[in-house]
């Protein structure tokens, strides 16, 4: 079994948020596993613009503390999203962790986006997986010494939820390791929004694109999957292609978790926090009601385990409406499953377990 440390929300006056969260960090060992002068990547989601369910920057500052006392130097993080939106590229996506409080005269620590200007700090690393063999991750995640990963756990409308492994998964992967993830190589041409201002062929390296006769051509045999023409292409002419067989996605995205933490073994920790659960995840531009009650902060040295108590804990709480939830939903019920039928989350952790990446038997530790 793997230990997974909880606390519960209880507070008191003389143990304040602050003091809980950096006595859960210490049940983990966070500050012994720590050095000093390490460059310690706090992989966070910074929030879509509308969006409330984030994980705030003011439960993030306790451990910005924690690992500056023990000497190491932390930078908050995170990657270019494949879709156009506010966190494209690395201007728009500071401004929008800025805008979201993520203030580093605040907080302590610098912002910095972890695949560059437009995702191309990339690192190409190998692993032998079932589904893939070669990774794209973020350049400034593959370089710091040590990985702090905090998740908002909540539904997610293709993984079922999103949790640790999501957040190691896509959230380490650059605009080309989401493509290769979500669908291969290659992105579906809707010819109707197309325009014909050529942005995207000027773009693709490979030549995969082409303008004739004002009619965009894709020549699949040639794309690389580098999702370079979805940041230019303001139309929608090019879009994910999500018809994609839902366990084949959930293997690719465990396989690009596992290839992050073969660079950072023994070198990473996971806190997952249980707060506002809405059904879907934070990039849509709102938060929708929340499914149950908040449940409290969990962190563990293995995400799998961390990711499987959390799930445990939401589907043993009392259901909340209005919500997404059927009015029929009990405690015990499986409410992402519910919410998104099409989804297979167990399955990615059954998965996430066959490759090595942890156990899913757990002893909760309450602090």
């Amino acid at each position: 079994m793997s230990k997974v440390y909880f606390w519960n929300l209880r507070a008191s006056r003389k143990m304040p948020y602050d003091l809980r969260l950096k006595k859960l960090l210490k049940k983990l060992e966070l500050g012994a596993m720590l050095e000093p002068g390490m460059l310690t990547a706090i992989k966070v989601h910074f929030g879509e613009g509308g969006t409330t369910g984030f994980v705030s920057p003011l439960w993030i500052k306790p451990v910005v503390e924690f690992i500056k006392k023990a000497g190491a130097r932390p930078f908050l993080t995170d990657t270019n999203t494949l879709y156009i939106g506010n966190r494209g590229e690395a201007v728009s996506h500071h401004m929008q962790a800025v805008a979201h409080g993520f203030d580093p005269a605040v907080l302590g620590a610098p912002v910095i986006i972890a695949d560059g200007l437009k995702s191309s700090n990339e690192r190409r690393t190998d692993y032998n997986g079932k589904k893939l063999k070669e990774f794209y991750l973020a350049g400034d995640i593959v370089d710091s010494d040590f990985l702090v990963n905090v998740s908002h756990f909540k539904g997610h409308e293709l993984a079922g939820f999103g949790g640790a492994l999501k957040n190691l998964a896509m959230g380490c992967a650059t605009r080309q390791g989401k493509m290769h993830q979500h669908c291969g190589l290659g992105p579906k041409v809707e010819e109707k929004h197309c325009q014909a201002c050529g942005a995207c062929v000027e773009v693709c390296a490979p030549k995969a694109l082409t303008l004739e006769n004002n009619v965009l051509g894709l020549d699949l045999e040639k794309c690389v999957g580098c999702a370079s023409c979805f940041l230019v292409c303001k139309t929608g002419a090019l879009q994910i292609n999500w018809q994609t067989d839902v366990r084949d996605f959930l293997e690719r995205m465990m396989e690009y978790a596992a290839a992050v933490l073969s660079l950072k073994r023994g070198l990473a920790v996971h806190i997952n926090f249980i707060f506002n659960v809405t059904p879907d995840c934070d990039c849509p531009g709102f938060s929708d009601a929340p499914v149950c009650a908040d449940i409290g902060v969990l962190a563990s040295q293995d995400p799998v385990a961390l990711d499987q108590a959390c799930l445990d804990l939401v589907n043993e709480a009392q259901p909340l409406f209005p919500s997404k939830l059927p009015q029929e939903t009990r405690p015990g019920d499986d409410k992402f499953g519910l919410i998104h039928p099409r989804t297979d989350g167990g399955y990615a952790l059954e998965y996430a377990e066959e490759l090595g990446l942890g156990t899913r038997h757990y002893e909760l530790v309450m602090i």
